[in-house]
């Protein structure tokens, strides 16, 4: 033991090449021959085997490996051998479900928490860190603080206009969140708090997230045709003024059915990066959002202003507004709510059940906060040329228990639709998009702190030295289950599935294993 760790370290200090073939009086954990490996650079794929000791790559490479022993080998012959995917933006609860199974049965080994402006661990994130650890998460998981939580948590709250003291106060718990392992700051800008959010409060966040070399990652203020180019561009003022990396968090374009609009907006960021500006974006790989509600009421209609009192007193004008949002959102037909009494039902078909139009059955029964639902807006050639583009990669915007399939489907179907039916991209190119280039995005493709402790190992990457988060799979075996009729259906096709060395998925089924920790930045 010893001396492989020995040999261990010089790897990881010196960036061992691939073919130096580890000790061979040594007994790994892991042994995968015959395969053909897609290592998640974006690289061509190549004949080879991965050995894995203690939680890490001994060994990745073109080298025969048959007299090396190992506690299990797998014949990956016919195979492809990948690194496990890195998703840049899920949601769930990691200390009451962390199993999420539904992210690694789509080949998900890390998941980033703390999406959309809200986050877990506001009041003590090294003690979230640890009881989520406590918990045996069943992936990796890393965090980034929410702006929203940050502003509440700071005595900002709904205030348009905070003091130079409240903005101090908002600045130190970013940063206190940065200096104990977050990755960077999510903002919801078009949610309730980081709407009331303006230009210098944004640029007091992103100076923080600069100086910690850390990561902002967006829901920008509108992803309507008509304003998505003018929220990216306020999201690359704040890199600008922060000097920090940026990152639009899962881009689409609500009822812009051209490709053009796409590539107006791709022309944004394009131009952002020629200035200097780090810029880059993800995507899910559906054409229905999911969100509360309040994404179809008038800001004067949310809090802090009084919904009974705006019923009261603006009934008619809200009727008409919501009447015409609807109808612009592709009608009532296309919003299909996921909370009960709803769950499962179209605007429309529950406003024919209640026999009223469907702008009463939301003002009456479904106002602001109280429901959740999928909304079929986008444009489906619109997302194939933002999947296209080199800077964008792949996210879920999924969980365990959202009502809409991309939780438990996203990572599959890229693969099954976009590399194999549609040839949109090459299988080493969507690996990378899923795993090597949402792993840079954070910084986890390098060593972050103590080499051979797995919460700072580098990931997303088959490279000797790298955490093992490994997936043998057979493309043509990759399938989706996964529909809005019935979201919560596990993906197939990913034969085993090995995080931090540690078999969680063998031959399509669980193990029961649950090896993920919390990644930390520092």
């Amino acid at each position: 033991m010893l001396r492989f760790l020995g040999w261990f370290c010089v790897v990881l200090m010196m960036g061992c090449s691939q073919n130096a073939l580890p000790p061979v009086d040594v007994t790994y954990s892991l042994k995968i021959e015959n395969a053909r490996i897609v290592d998640g650079t974006g690289a061509d794929a190549y004949n080879g085997s991965v050995l894995v000791k203690d939680g890490f790559l001994a060994y990745v490479g073109s080298s025969n490996v048959s007299k090396y022993q190992a506690l299990e080998t797998i014949d990956a012959a016919g195979r492809v051998v990948s690194p496990g995917f890195v998703d840049p933006h899920a949601h769930g609860n990691a200390e009451l479900n962390p199993i999420f199974r539904n992210f690694w049965s789509m080949g998900v080994t890390t998941i980033l928490l703390g999406m959309d402006g809200s986050s877990p661990g506001i009041e003590n994130l090294p003690e979230w860190m640890d009881n989520v650890n406590l918990a045996r998460p069943g992936v990796n998981i890393a965090h980034v603080v929410g702006h929203g939580t940050a502003r509440r948590h700071s005595g900002i709250g709904l205030d348009r206009n905070p003091s130079v003291q409240q903005l101090d106060s908002l600045a130190n718990i970013v940063e206190s969140q940065l200096l104990d392992g977050s990755f960077g700051v999510s903002t919801g800008i078009e949610y309730i708090p980081g709407i009331f959010a303006d230009r210098t409060e944004l640029s007091r966040v992103a100076e923080v997230v600069g100086r910690h070399n850390g990561t902002i990652l967006s829901h920008i203020r509108n992803e309507d045709a008509d304003q998505v180019a003018y929220s990216v561009r306020e999201l690359i003022q704040m890199g600008a003024d922060g000097n920090a990396r940026v990152h639009v968090s899962h881009i689409k374009i609500v009822y812009g059915n051209e490709t053009s609009s796409a590539d107006r907006v791709i022309a944004v960021m394009d131009s952002a990066r020629a200035a200097g500006i780090e810029i880059t974006a993800d995507v899910y790989p559906y054409t229905a959002s999911y969100t509360g509600i309040g994404i179809l009421y008038p800001d004067w209609a949310l809090p802090p202003n009084n919904f009974d009192e705006v019923v009261r007193t603006r009934r008619a004008e809200l009727a008409e507004y919501l009447r015409n949002r609807v109808h612009r959102r592709n009608g009532p037909s296309a919003t299909l709510l996921g909370t009960a009494p709803w769950t499962g039902k179209t605007l429309a078909q529950i406003a024919t059940e209640m026999d009223k139009p469907f702008e009463d059955v939301l003002i009456d029964h479904i106002p602001p906060g109280s429901a959740s639902g999928a909304y079929f807006v986008m444009n489906i050639d619109v997302m194939r040329q933002f999947l296209r583009d080199e800077n964008i990669m792949v996210s879920s915007d999924g969980s365990p228990t959202m009502l809409h399939p991309r939780g438990y489907g996203s990572f599959a179907r890229i693969i099954r639709q976009f590399v194999l039916e549609e040839e949109i991209l090459s299988l080493e190119e969507a690996v990378y998009k899923m795993s090597g280039q949402a792993a840079a995005l954070l910084g986890l493709d390098h060593p972050r702190g103590a080499s051979n402790t797995l919460e700072f190992a580098p990931r997303g990457v088959l490279k000797t030295g790298f955490a093992a988060d490994v997936l043998v799979f057979t493309p043509e075996h990759v399938i989706d289950t996964a529909v809005f009729e019935n979201p919560h259906q596990y993906a197939k096709g990913f034969d085993f599935v090995v995080i931090n060395g540690e078999v969680v998925q063998r031959e399509g089924e669980s193990t029961g294993a649950r090896p993920g920790v919390v990644v930390r930045k520092r």
